[in-house]
């Protein structure tokens, strides 16, 4: 099936049934995000900058201030990329969610659609994104942000909820990856600030794509789908939503196994924070350029390998609180960070980004010496997390800031989303926390 048959063509009923359970999943994995994430500085500021510049009528997520589809997109797109929580796909080494569904909800709540056409848009900009992504980092010798191609994707699924024609819908999807993000994930890991993985700026390229494309602007050829034909001769046959991760911790992904490492090292010894002398790393290069060890800012600590499994150590867990602006100065958790060396390996470097492996050695400060196995990160594709363990991450997350009743209504709303319109959710999430 070519691409744009895909985009305006797909059905979710016509696809296998474990789709449509999984969709819902993923999509309350990302609403959970969101509210926990609109706490964050970073949020406030892209809230208030769109509000202030984006005129328009659509509310925003978890905001209920107006602004035009693009400013809303931009947005939900980088509230969500905020907190370093959501779901991902280890091919692309990143986030497809992250910056289509942003696009979809906006444009499908302007044009007042039903759920089911939703959720069909969100499976489509799952698959469509897979392969935008693959397809960009095996043509071009960069590291890509989840922005830069899904800006595509949000293209994607923007054409098939606006109803483009399929000559509209290539001009829009040439015209989104022209005006996509160029953000480089390295330069972003070397310098951690609110730049992040350029999710919203992807989000915001796709609605501006879509909206130019109908009124007749025209656009280039879509290189990624026009000149790496391999990647989309499984369309319709082939199911990247199952390869989907999620996060149990919400931070960069490149940090959790030895978030995971550690964890078992400290309950299979008893190990007390007090006394470790010294921990030493063993990981993946892209793990270990994740170097803060002292973070000044919630974008320093996501983007850190030692300070997250210090604060793991220390407490047995990584929540949003730990890694907030204001809580990055507990002196054990400093000690702990720096007390981390970190260093590279050919066995793990072999392996990513299909595996994100580390090992983690542990010295007490009475000499003992405890090391771990090769430690891959929880919740993978492979070892997913249970339909409950998603559903309490979600309500970990959302009940502080939303209350459990908002939260258990939105958990609602989705589960039942193919019966109802879009605004039985929007109505929920798109107004002030």
């Amino acid at each position: 099936m070519t691409p744009l048959k895909f985009i305006h063509t797909f059905d979710m009923h016509s696809a296998p049934p474990d789709l449509r359970a999984r969709i819902k999943l993923n999509l309350l994995d990302l609403i959970g995000i969101a509210a926990a994430g609109r706490q964050t500085r970073l949020a406030q500021i892209i809230n208030d900058h769109a509000a202030e510049n984006f005129g328009g009528i659509l509310p925003m997520l978890f905001d209920g201030r107006k602004a035009s589809a693009q400013g809303a997109a931009l947005a939900a797109g980088m509230t969500i990329d905020s907190l370093d929580g959501h779901d991902g796909f280890n091919p692309a080494k990143g986030h497809i969610g992250c910056p289509m569904m942003p696009a979809a909800l906006m444009l499908g709540h302007e044009a007042n659609i039903s759920g089911q056409d939703f959720l069909n848009s969100l499976i489509m900009g799952y698959e469509f994104g897979a392969r935008a992504a693959m397809a960009q980092h095996g043509t071009v010798p960069d590291y890509h942000t989840s922005g830069s191609w899904g800006a595509t994707a949000a293209a994607a699924a923007g054409a098939r909820l606006a109803n483009l024609t399929p000559d509209q819908t290539g001009h829009a999807l040439g015209i989104a990856e022209y005006h996509g993000p160029r953000s480089q994930m390295m330069r972003c890991i070397d310098h951690p600030t609110m730049l992040k993985d350029g999710a919203g700026w992807g989000a915001m390229s796709g609605v501006a794509a879509v909206k130019l494309a109908l009124s007749g602007f025209t656009g280039a050829p879509a290189l990624t789908i026009e000149q790496a034909p391999d990647h989309w001769q499984d369309l319709g046959e082939h199911w990247y939503l199952r390869e989907q991760y999620f996060k149990p911790y919400p931070v960069c992904r490149w940090a959790q196994p030895p978030i995971e490492a550690a964890l078992k090292l400290r309950q299979a010894h008893h190990i007390q924070p007090a006394q470790i002398d010294k921990i030493e790393i063993i990981t993946f290069h892209q793990s270990v350029r994740l170097a803060t060890s002292t973070p000044r800012t919630t974008e320093e600590a996501q983007y850190s390998t030692s300070f997250p499994v210090a604060v793991a150590l220390a407490r047995g867990t990584v929540t949003p609180a730990d890694i907030a602006d204001d809580n990055l100065t507990d002196p054990e958790i400093l000690r702990l960070s720096r007390a981390m060396q970190l260093r590279e390996d050919d066995t793990a470097n072999a392996a990513f980004p299909a595996r994100r492996i580390a090992r983690v050695a542990i010295t007490l400060l009475d000499g003992r010496h405890y090391e771990s196995d090769w430690n891959e990160a929880r919740w993978d594709a492979s070892a997913p997390p249970s339909e409950n363990e998603l559903r309490e991450k979600c309500h970990a997350l959302a009940d502080p800031v939303l209350g459990p009743r908002r939260a258990g209504d939105i958990e609602s709303a989705i589960d039942t989303l193919e019966k109802t319109a879009l605004n039985a959710l929007s109505q929920l999430i798109l107004c002030a926390l």
